[in-house]
């Protein structure tokens, strides 16, 4: 059965290339929705089911809601601000919070629809954010996707996002920051301009779009803008978090698609780029555009503008037209003013009555609204850098892996060879490959010492010929893909992990008052929300920090709770012994032990001392970490044990993504024992003797494990199917969960394929921290 719902309308296949004197509208009809996956359709039916209790409960005691975790009115810092609230490097001053009620006396979510002229940027930097709005809004139908359901009586809005691998329900409340403050607030003289009335001064100042702090729309009581943006900013744990990013990667979150930047300079052929990619914008893929902020230290000029262009600030591609033997590209500024006022700008000298003729056949009006047209030479020459999101429609199918990936302390090698991903793919298809790590904006303080950038290498299984390699664009992306043909067949994808320091951890920890602790709170279980997506994660060091699912709560006292859990516990037990293998013959215990023996006491050599170390008996400590954690352990591979399935944590929104449950072996305590091993350690063998894998104390492991003690590979599969990733075997994994974590990073591999089957991927990882 196929992974994919048919929950949108399907992309037509691209037609020809669109004619001379034809206009573009046409490109509009055929759209390509959101990545739809069997976790869509249940975040969707999770979104809609939250808005509607939440209604039910507002209307049953007559108040509007009002959102708890995302409070603007009663928690302002917190919503506005990082850990960094004491001293922001971009204060915020919104005067107060008002309902959209409020605001407006006849609000609408969307009046005519969603449209490119509806964005326009507030006091908060994501100009980013916005232009991947204004690239949404044209295609039409598209932002009403992910604008899942809202009860505008009571002020409760649900939304969806898709972030790493999977889609995120988001449900705010309906009060915005605005600009305007009280009237009590003012003072005498500005109360005099207003005749010293508090209604007149509400009536005029305090109402319509231009009272709002951040977004708003350019159509006067349409809502969904600023309302959308507020989703956002929770999504990622404040408004600050939106300040700065790329557009393509919010075009991601808001549909699933995959993002490449391409540099303008890299670019082969420029008739191809056209027809093959601009031609399409809209259909099956959306662009944006900028360049680098300028240099003003020589002009001095603060301002420094390439013809009514601002460096450092992002737009977006609306569409590309090729009319009367010209080719035109339109574009609009988030900001919904501030234009391009070089050639055919509104108004230019090139706007002669025969050409004005061909505005409304390419869609555009003169006026002041951030909209304007550029020739596609000018176009070219102008940006440094165009992001592209590619869309999917229901005949794409996904699946991924995350992995917790450790690297050697720097300086180590910058090699391939410590991550691999293998992919099966049952038959041949187009094929998009995307390496990523995890979205950490919301966590972003506490992502570490390093910025990471990594790229990859792909292989036909056996074959020594590269296949193809990931994108390049610019460095520390968030993402590299690879877009090709594969045929049915087994690949095998190399990776190749760098990073330089940007900063001191330990600051974000630093910051102790009483407000950065609230927000820590957050910070660290959203985290370990994000982290626990890996399949190689130790549980228990997500424990503390995840919460409880309400699912798993929900009409049951905490007495009630515990004699579950202790009844699963039994039931685990029962079941591990019931699957228990024979007992260990005496001959392989006294194997084992001779392998912890002590050697003959009197001088040592330093060979010697080195044999001591390595034969010696580890602690019961140790002994939990170099467990094997499944029956499928390969020699070179030592996991840490794992936890019984009531304790095992599960990311939010799927199935758990962790390796199925391992079967220890026993070993038999009736064998001899060797009077030579230490008492203390023999207790702890005996405490841990449940937990022996007796293939790895044979003395084989010990003479190969020597050279090999650091591989380890973690081995599952995923499709959207299951909504995260689903082990398609027992994952082996080596490595010190305890190593420091400012050497490791999250990585994830996502495969979409236009395929009877989802492609089945498996990663390993090769540790390297020294012990």
């Amino acid at each position: 059965m196929s992974l994919f719902f048919n929950i949108f309308a399907r992309a037509q296949p691209v037609g020809d290339d669109t004619p001379q004197g034809k206009g573009t509208f046409q490109q509009q009809e055929r759209q390509a929705g959101l990545l739809v996956t069997a976790e869509l359709d249940k975040a969707l039916e999770e979104c809609k089911a939250r808005v509607a209790a939440i209604s039910k409960l507002c209307r049953a005691k007559n108040q509007k809601y009002r959102d708890i975790e995302f409070d603007l009115e009663n928690d302002r810092e917190l919503c506005l601000y990082g850990l960094q609230s004491e001293n922001p490097p971009e204060p915020y001053t919104p005067s107060d919070v008002q309902r959209v009620t409020q605001v407006f006396d006849k609000p609408q979510f969307f009046v005519d629809g969603a449209d490119a002229n509806d964005i326009v940027q507030g006091a908060l930097g994501d100009c980013w954010f916005l232009s991947a709005l204004a690239m949404m809004a044209t295609a039409k139908g598209l932002v009403e996707k992910f604008c899942v359901a809202r009860d505008e009586v009571v002020g409760v809005y649900g939304f969806v996002f898709f972030r790493d691998s999977y889609w995120v329900p988001v449900v705010i409340d309906d009060m915005l920051y605005t600009s305007i403050p009280k009237f009590e607030e003012l003072n005498k003289s500005e109360r005099h301009l207003y005749h010293n009335s508090r209604d007149i001064y509400n009536r005029l100042a305090r109402k319509g779009n231009k009272t709002l702090y951040f977004a708003k729309s350019g159509t006067e009581g349409e809502t969904w803008v600023p309302l959308l943006e507020k989703a956002y900013a929770k999504l990622h744990g404040d408004y600050a978090s939106l300040s700065g990013g790329e557009a393509s990667e919010a075009v991601e979150d808001l549909t699933g698609g995959v993002a490449t930047i391409i540099p303008v300079k890299d670019i082969l052929d420029i008739d191809k780029f056209w027809h093959d990619e601009l031609c399409k914008a809209n259909v099956d893929r959306l662009f944006g555009c900028s360049f680098d902020s300028l240099d003003t230290t020589r002009s001095g000029e603060p301002d420094v503008k390439v013809s009514g262009l601002i460096g450092g600030h992002a737009y977006s591609v609306l569409r590309a037209v090729e009319c009367r033997g010209k080719r035109f590209v339109i574009l609009r500024n988030p900001w919904g003013k501030s234009e391009w006022t070089g050639p055919w700008s509104d108004g230019s000298k090139e706007w002669s009555a025969e050409w004005l003729e061909i505005l409304p056949e390419i869609g555009h009006v003169f006026g002041e609204d951030g909209q304007f047209v550029m020739e596609y030479s000018d176009f070219l020459d102008c940006w440094d850098q165009i992001d592209r999101t590619l869309l999917f429609d229901s005949s794409w199918l996904m699946s991924s892996q995350w992995l917790r990936v450790a690297t050697q302390p720097l300086p180590s090698a910058w090699t391939y060879g410590d991550v691999s991903f293998t992919i099966s793919v049952p038959e041949r298809t187009s094929a998009v490959i995307v390496l990523s790590k995890l979205d950490d904006r919301y966590f972003e303080d506490l992502s570490g010492q390093y910025w990471w950038n990594f790229n990859f290498i792909l292989f036909k299984t056996g074959e020594s010929e590269v296949l193809a390699e990931s994108s390049h664009a610019r460095l520390w992306s968030r993402s590299v893909n690879v877009e090709l043909e594969l045929d049915a067949g087994d690949y095998v994808l190399h990776v190749r992990v760098d990073r330089k320091y940007r900063r001191d951890n330990s600051l974000a920890y630093s910051m102790n008052t009483d407000q950065n602790k609230r927000k820590l709170s957050r910070v660290e279980t959203e985290r370990a929300r994000g982290q626990s997506i890996a399949t190689n994660i130790n549980p228990k060091s997500q424990a503390l920090s995840l919460p409880r699912p309400l699912a798993e709560l929900a009409g049951k006292d905490l007495k009630t709770l515990s004699l579950e859990k202790k009844k699963a516990q039994e039931e685990a037990e029962k079941a591990k012994k019931k699957d228990e293998k024979p007992p260990v013959p005496a001959e392989v215990v006294d194997v084992a032990k001779e392998l912890a023996v002590e050697p003959p006491t009197g001088d040592k050599t330093e060979e010697t001392k080195d044999d001591e170390i390595k034969a010696a008996p580890a602690d019961s400590d140790k002994d939990d970490e170099d467990k094997p954690d499944s029956e499928n352990d390969v020699k070179d591979g030592e996991g840490e044990s794992k936890p019984s399935e009531a304790d095992e944590v599960k990311p939010e929104g799927g199935s758990k993504s962790l390796p199925p449950d391992s079967k220890p072996e026993t070993v038999d305590e009736s064998g001899p024992k060797d009077t030579k091993v230490d008492k203390d350690d023999a207790k702890a063998d005996k405490k841990d003797d449940d937990k022996v894998d007796n293939d790895d104390t044979k003395e084989d492991k010990n003479d190969d494990d020597k050279d090999d003690k650091d591989d380890g590979s973690s081995s599952s599969s995923s499709s959207s199917e299951s909504g995260s990733d689903s082990s398609e075997g027992s994952a082996i994994v080596d490595g010190d969960y305890n190593a420091d974590d400012e050497n490791a990073v999250f990585l994830g591999l996502r495969v979409y394929t236009k395929t009877s089957a989802p492609a089945v991927v498996n990663g390993q990882v090769r540790y390297q921290i020294d012990a």
